[in-house]
């Protein structure tokens, strides 16, 4: 059995511990609010553009409107924009992801290169040896549009100038601080016939009315040159806010799990310094009895 200074030693460690653990628990509950206060505000914006890129794509001939809503006859190669962390400390957060990635794009038919947001995620698709074409880290604890849009105008250069026929975005789906599901979504070409599963619809009864009218300032052409760019990194921009609060609530539980674990070792290292100290002072008092036994038998 270790002595009681080891002991009450590893007990203020594991103290220390759970502190730093219990700080970063308060401060990724903190987080993950605030990252999903700033989903919801793109999210009005998002879906009445996602409306009027559907209605113009129902007209006829809709794949020649726009080159990113046009269909690949043949399709050799795919891009995959991966959305992880820069920060472990999340428990399984970027090791799932990537898991999901990899199982996912497995029996691919086609090569697959790989655009990295976070540094985690980058070091794991280098560590395997995948194509990385791209990476970004290091990204504001708030992004805006601004700061991400970099990701969504490369993904359409690669898909204009036919280096990837499609492209995909793999993160993680915040479902609620318990919950977190890592989810692959098709982004070039844009499919409309899925839009309902991109967007949330604010106006339940919209879907009973009749179908809006649009007229169109210049002219419709004008209008798809600059929403369906646009909505394609707004897609990445709100993956990006999904998989940051997903990131903070996974971080926020491991946390919490670790504060625990901690508290119940701190409480069973109590429970074995004590039983030393009560040997320690036992042993004392059996020596005290022994000697004062001797002096007695010594009169």
């Amino acid at each position: 059995m270790p002595n009681t200074r080891e002991v009450r030693l590893r007990i203020r460690s594991i103290k220390n511990i759970s502190q730093v653990t219990r700080a970063l628990q308060a401060v990724s509950t903190s987080k993950v609010r605030k990252s999903m206060a700033a989903l919801m505000q793109t999210r009005p914006y998002a879906t009445k553009a996602w409306q009027v890129l559907t209605h113009i794509a129902r007209q006829p001939e809709r794949e020649n409107l726009h080159p990113l809503l046009k269909q690949r006859e043949r399709v050799a190669s795919a891009l995959v924009i991966v959305i992880t962390s820069d920060r472990g400390l999340a428990g399984a957060y970027n090791t799932n992801i990537i898991r999901f990635t990899l199982q996912h794009f497995s029996q691919h038919p086609h090569p697959i290169r790989y655009i990295a947001v976070g540094r985690k995620g980058r070091d794991l698709l280098v560590r395997l040896r995948k194509d990385v074409i791209a990476e970004f880290s290091n990204l504001p604890a708030a992004p805006t549009f601004n700061d991400v849009s970099a990701i969504g105008k490369l993904a359409i250069e690669e898909f204009l100038t036919y280096r990837a026929d499609e492209v995909f975005l793999v993160y993680t789906d915040f479902v609620n601080m318990v919950k977190q599901i890592p989810t692959v979504k098709k982004i070039l070409p844009l499919e409309v016939d899925h839009g309902a599963e991109r967007v949330e619809t604010f106006d339940i009864n919209s879907r009973h009315r009749m179908e809006a009218t649009y007229i169109y300032e210049p002219d419709m052409n004008m209008i798809l040159e600059r929403i369906v760019p646009r909505f394609t990194a707004l897609q990445v921009y709100q993956a990006i806010l999904e998989a940051q609060a997903s990131e903070h609530a996974a971080r926020m539980v491991a946390m919490k799990n670790a504060t625990d674990a901690a508290t119940e070792l701190a409480a069973s290292l109590q429970l074995e310094y004590n039983k030393a100290r009560q040997q320690v002072i036992t042993n004392e008092m059996l020596d005290i009895a022994g000697g004062a036994e001797a002096l007695s038998s010594q009169r």
